[in-house]
């Protein structure tokens, strides 16, 4: 009995460990074109915000993976907290949807949490308090096509070939 907990808790370590990396790798590929951080976003990593639907090692991978990627990216102090803060809560809130086994209602906790903290980050890090609804707009529409359109394709790629 030990030995398969001691095997399942490596399986989810590694799991996890493979999330944060793949998440760090594809917001490199975003931010070699200038789109992991600023007013327009437009993150690929935030396509595996779909992950936690299928097993809850994505919560810990996309939180880690989010954190790492602010920080190797030179990311503000408040975009390195309360963006991970943000992909925490929305993994959480996909985590609580998996029973539902839509992709299109398991990808809004994302979009909400990032559209909704996100601004407030940038509007602080950039001292421009008139832009909230601005850059709710361009952090909005980059979540809506990176965790709604790619996740959604992810999600349906993975149940297809029954990947987790």
């Amino acid at each position: 009995m030990e030995k398969k907990t001691t095997k399942s808790s490596a399986q989810y370590l590694t799991m996890a460990g493979v999330i944060a990396a793949i998440y760090v790798v594809l917001t490199f590929v975003a931010q070699a074109f200038g789109l992991a951080s600023g007013a327009i976003q437009f993150r690929l990593s935030e396509m595996l915000t779909v992950l936690p639907m299928f097993t809850t090692a994505a919560i810990p991978g996309l939180t880690i993976g989010c954190l790492l990627a602010n920080i190797l990216t030179g990311c503000a102090a408040w975009d390195v907290v309360f963006g991970s803060l943000a992909t925490l809560i929305g993994a959480l809130g996909t985590r609580l949807l998996r029973r539902t086994e839509n992709p299109y209602l398991g990808v809004i906790p994302p979009i909400a949490s990032n559209m909704l903290i996100v601004p407030a980050v940038l509007q602080k890090v950039y001292g421009a308090p008139e832009s909230y609804w601005y850059l709710l707009v361009t952090v909005g529409i980059g979540e809506v096509v990176c965790c709604g359109v790619l996740g959604v394709l992810l999600y349906k790629s993975f149940k297809k070939h029954k990947v987790l």
